[in-house]
């Protein structure tokens, strides 16, 4: 395990082919904080830079939580007054946009709670692969809070409006069960098999051509855009597909029948 980058209360680790980035908060349950918000760009940036990550895994420490939500205990100086949270508001939609503009995949790993702040990074993540345990939800409506359209919109793209009026509204806790319903994770795996089960999923995505999982997510970025869609871009990024080293290395090894050995040129 190589240590990339360690903060007071944020990780990057890269294991083999997975970076590993880890909200290092446990005592707060993760709690994200003004600082940990500014470091996704640049662990992000690490992992990028690193040809040997070709997945990137979003986790939290200890067994309670992935992330928890905001940390409260910090809004009186971060977010008490109209400059101080458009700061923070601004440095937070730095972070998530950088997460959903990340070129590999990215997978939330979510063990326990999943609220407010964590559960807009998972879902600014490809996937989300989440414990029988674990729980998500929105609590703006208990702490009157206001809500960025740019937030809504990532949730609603996920779940549809009716769920997404249901999770604001009742700002209550729903189940992995729940969640897996409403489409808002992808997979619930048993509390003991999370860790072992996400690695195999990595694994898997791993072994695969990056340029083509990078064509495939601008792509589909950009589809949910509709008419501002930047087609040009996509249809750019499949020519580079069919014109690169690793196109000829999957023909040959379809022919071979073995394993590709995809390098991403």
């Amino acid at each position: 395990m190589n240590i990339l980058l360690e903060t007071e209360n944020m990780l990057a680790e890269v294991d083999g082919s997975i970076g590993w980035m880890i909200f290092n908060k446990p005592a707060r349950r993760n709690a994200v904080s003004l600082d940990m918000w500014e470091a996704i760009p640049v662990i992000l940036d690490r992992f990028e830079q690193d040809p040997a990550v070709r997945v990137v895994v979003l986790k939290g420490a200890g067994e309670q939580a992935f992330v928890s939500g905001a940390d409260i205990s910090q809004f009186e100086k971060a977010r008490s007054s109209a400059a101080s949270n458009a700061h923070y508001e601004t440095v937070s939609g730095v972070a998530g946009r950088r997460l959903a503009a990340c070129s590999k995949p990215t997978i939330a790993m979510i063990r326990g709670f999943c609220i407010g702040g964590g559960l807009a990074i998972a879902i600014g993540c490809d996937i989300r692969i989440a414990n029988e345990g674990a729980r998500f939800g929105i609590p703006a409506a208990r702490l009157g809070l206001g809500y960025g359209a740019s937030g809504v919109r990532k949730l609603m793209e996920l779940v549809g409006p009716s769920f997404t009026k249901e999770i604001f509204f009742t700002a209550r806790h729903f189940s992995a069960a729940e969640a897996r319903e409403m489409g808002l994770i992808n997979r619930v795996v048993a509390d003991e098999a999370l860790e072992e089960y996400t690695r195999r999923y990595c694994a898997t995505i791993g072994e695969n051509a990056p340029l083509t999982m990078l064509a495939l997510k601008r792509t589909v970025g950009e589809l949910v855009l509709g008419e501002r869609a930047d087609l040009a871009t996509c249809d750019r990024l499949v020519r580079a597909c069919f014109e690169s080293e690793d196109f000829i290395e999957g023909r040959r090894a379809f022919m071979e029948k073995r394993r590709p050995v995809f390098q991403g040129r």
